[in-house]
């Protein structure tokens, strides 16, 4: 470790308190989206000391960081965290590869539902997901449904244009189903209605949308709910996202003048 790392380690607990002594907790969000970007790119620059660079040991890197990430939210009071895990278009990665992120994030799930904190809600084009993975999610929704501490989406198989296709053709099935033609329903369809059908419905929008990794782009996250989002970039990969990072992205947000189109 150099010199300058160790002054790093001692200062920056100093700088996070100082940071936690100044957050307003009256102006934190009450829903963030975070996008989970860079755990491949991190085991490449980081390997291990038998020099394994592989994207199974990056993908296990960031999913330890889980658990960190929604402790931090417990203490700054944000009720609802959505994880973007796997994306629609991730499903298209090497079958090795896939293989093992599904079983990364299925582990991953299981291990955020055992610690009894946070009801987990899983997200997505779930039908594109193996059996296994589905009924794991569906397990630890069940498992956590009456815990009344964090909500934490877990977007697997999500793309945010398939999530409106979803939400639209849901609305368009209800509205055959109560007997309505295709011109009254098209008439009657609003924002509102779209809202209804979201993976998300029920909850409020983010108010607050991270991304780490230094991309600064969406990728079609939350693409209908974010319309409204500030948006915080990190250069860190995600393994490497640290309280400090969590709280600078905090203080940005409670900084910002939001005036909702007004």
């Amino acid at each position: 470790m150099t010199v300058r790392s160790i002054i790093k380690s001692a200062l920056y607990p100093l700088y996070e308190r100082r940071l936690v002594a100044k957050l307003d907790l009256t102006r934190t969000p009450h829903h963030i989206g975070v996008i989970l970007d860079g755990n491949r790119r991190w085991a490449k620059e980081n390997p291990s000391s038998s020099g394994d660079i592989s994207s199974t040991r990056g993908h296990r890197a960031g999913a330890e960081k889980i658990i960190e990430l929604l402790t931090w939210c417990e203490e700054t009071e944000i009720n609802v965290v959505t994880l973007w895990l796997l994306s629609s278009d991730n499903l298209k990665r090497s079958h090795e590869e896939l293989q093992s992120l599904i079983s990364i994030i299925g582990e991953t799930v299981e291990a955020l539902s055992s610690t009894g904190r946070w009801k987990i809600h899983p997200v997505g084009s779930l039908e594109l997901l193996p059996e296994e993975l589905r009924a794991r999610l569906k397990a630890a929704a069940n498992k956590t449904a009456e815990i009344p501490g964090i909500t934490v989406n877990v977007a697997i198989g999500y793309g945010g244009r398939l999530e409106i296709v979803d939400a639209v053709k849901s609305y368009m099935q209800e509205a055959k189903a109560a007997g309505k033609d295709l011109a009254t329903a098209a008439d009657q369809l609003t924002a509102h209605s779209i809202d209804q059908y979201l993976y998300t419905a029920g909850q409020p929008d983010p108010e607050l949308v991270i991304r780490t990794s230094g991309e600064q782009r969406l990728g079609g996250f939350l693409l209908w709910q974010s319309h409204q989002s500030e948006f915080y970039f990190c250069e860190a990969y995600w393994p490497d996202f640290r309280r400090v990072d969590f709280l600078r992205a905090l203080r940005s947000y409670a900084a910002r003048e939001r005036r909702l189109g007004k």
